[in-house]
């Protein structure tokens, strides 16, 4: 039997991790790592498993130090970390595997620290660890000979983690995803055929989330829709859980643009409760579409704006990523993106620089022509040296446009433009009224209503500057005064939480308060 710990390390400020806001909610951090939960619940029962996750609470070295195994996970933006938690798990004399995307595509890069690597999903190869490991037989490096057939993964052990400190749930319904992309990772670690669960594994999950007392949750998959065909009964067998037990959960995921070529798809998102979802659009530039294999994103069917209006108009909010400096993008760009965003009416965009992950078709391309930055930590925020502008033009048109885009006025000319549209509503509120005005739903909206004043009540009394508290109280009751359903003024409240945090990164990034922070 083995003392098995597992460790999830805390992330670099950014802007999906929503540092700035998560004191305003009283959560620590914003959502947990579908992994140690699933590896808790992939671990033979003879053996024992602690979870740590430093971004809700400090690691206990000395208990990493008495574990027979001790496993660490992360990604790109988390190596840094890594590195430092296991010098000091080598210091104590721990059994250190590592494992998660960073490893996966930088396999060299815990050389000397670690004692066993694992490549990609490890459904299969974990299990297989632990039992070798038992017999002193364990090698280095495990890596799958085949993708996980996603209806054998078990529910993730989500009562091992302290659920009461994030902000959010988060579940997986399926990975992989169907297209190309140059600078994706995802189709190098899950595939391009997309797999999904079957729909008593859903509701299984659904019931395992339901009992930590989460009630907004994150749909990880990378693309929710990347088999239509497949997710369409899924979302079905979840509108019926939904009723059973009368709407719990809210859910937000990501996306293909696609989504808004599919009135059916749109509709059983919004009913199952979907009330946001996140896509990759990354730029206006078609040229730049075309060339990073976004093919996606230039199909026929309206213009990308047209398409992501039609997603709003079902019911569903969005946001989305944005990329700055492909090679056919010059300094226009910028101004570029900011227009498109505006119009777009998407409040909150996790825009970036273009950045080169290892074992990505863009990194190969890009190392060939010698246009990579190899240092671990670039200067310029990024490991790409772009075609049509210097490494300072870049850099500096990021800051701008992230500066720009949260500005009060800018972001809240989004806000408004989405929230202020006659007959705006979101999820299943907007996809069937026949649940309003039963006893649950009056119950469930006067929480909203509660919550709703002391999200505001903690925003206007905590943020430091003054003139952004003058502007969340105008805002505020200036939407207030709409009378809308409190479910829509909570979440008005939290774009502007939101607000604050992308605010305060922007303007601390263009000060040289902090360093660059890509969000790509």
């Amino acid at each position: 039997m083995a003392d098995i710990v597992l460790i999830n390390p805390r992330f670099e400020v950014s802007y999906w991790g929503m540092e700035q806001a998560l004191p305003f909610v009283g959560k620590r951090a914003n959502l947990p790592v579908a992994c140690l939960p699933l590896l808790a619940a992939l671990t033979p029962g003879e053996h024992t498993v602690t979870l740590m996750d430093e971004n809700v609470e400090a690691i206990d070295f000395d208990r990493c130090a008495r574990a027979d195994i001790v496993g660490i996970t992360g990604m790109s933006v988390q190596r840094f970390r890594m590195k430092e938690i296991m010098t000091e798990l080598k210091a104590r004399g721990c059994f250190i595997v590592v494992g998660g995307p960073y490893v996966t595509v930088k396999e060299d890069y815990f050389e000397g620290l670690a004692d066993v690597i694992f490549i990609g999903e490890a459904e299969q190869t974990w299990p297989e660890f632990l039992n070798e490991w038992r017999q002193g037989l364990h090698r280095y490096r495990y890596e799958q000979a085949e993708k996980t057939d996603m209806s054998t993964v078990p529910t993730p052990r989500f009562d091992m983690l302290k659920m009461r400190h994030y902000a959010f749930g988060s579940l997986q319904f399926s990975r992989g995803c169907p297209f190309q992309c140059e600078f994706c990772d995802i189709i190098v670690t899950f595939g391009r055929r997309p797999r999904i669960k079957t729909e008593r594994q859903v509701l299984n999950e659904l019931d395992a989330i339901r009992v930590t007392g989460q009630d907004l949750v994150f749909i990880v998959d990378d693309n929710l829709i990347g088999n239509k065909k497949a997710i369409k009964p899924v979302l079905g067998a979840v509108i019926e859980w939904q009723k059973k037990h009368h709407y719990p959960l809210t859910f937000f995921t990501e996306a293909s643009i696609d989504l808004a070529d599919d009135e059916e798809l749109m509709a059983l998102m919004a009913e199952a409760n979907f009330i946001s979802v996140f896509i990759g659009i990354e730029s206006p530039n078609e040229e730049s579409l075309r060339e990073t294999k976004k093919f996606q994103n230039v199909r026929q069917g309206g213009t990308l704006l047209e398409k992501v209006h039609r997603i709003q108009d079902s019911g569903m909010a969005v946001w989305c990523g944005m990329i700055m400096g492909f090679d056919s993008d010059d300094t226009t760009i910028f101004d570029r993106q900011i227009e498109f965003i505006q119009k777009a009416r998407i409040p909150f965009s996790m825009s970036g620089m273009l950045t080169a992950i290892p074992k990505t078709p863009l990194y190969d391309r890009l190392e060939a022509e010698g246009r990579l930055d190899t240092s671990d930590q670039p200067e310029w925020g990024t490991n790409v040296i772009p075609a049509q502008m210097s490494r300072e033009e870049l850099r500096a048109g990021f800051v701008r446009v992230m500066t720009e885009l949260y500005e009060p006025d800018g972001y809240f000319q989004r806000a408004e433009a989405l929230f202020f549209r006659k007959g705006f509503d979101i999820g299943m509120p907007f996809a069937s009224r026949r649940w309003m005005a039963t006893p649950r739903w009056i119950v469930h909206e006067a929480a909203c209503l509660v919550q709703s004043f002391g999200l505001y009540a903690r925003l206007v009394r905590d943020v430091p500057e003054a003139h952004l508290r003058s502007e969340y109280r105008r805002r505020f009751w200036r939407y207030a005064r709409r009378m809308p359903r409190p479910g829509l003024l909570l979440f008005y409240v939290f774009h502007l939480a939101m607000h604050y945090h992308a605010h305060s990164m922007a303007h601390d990034m263009a000060n040289e308060k902090m360093a660059i922070v890509n969000s790509f």
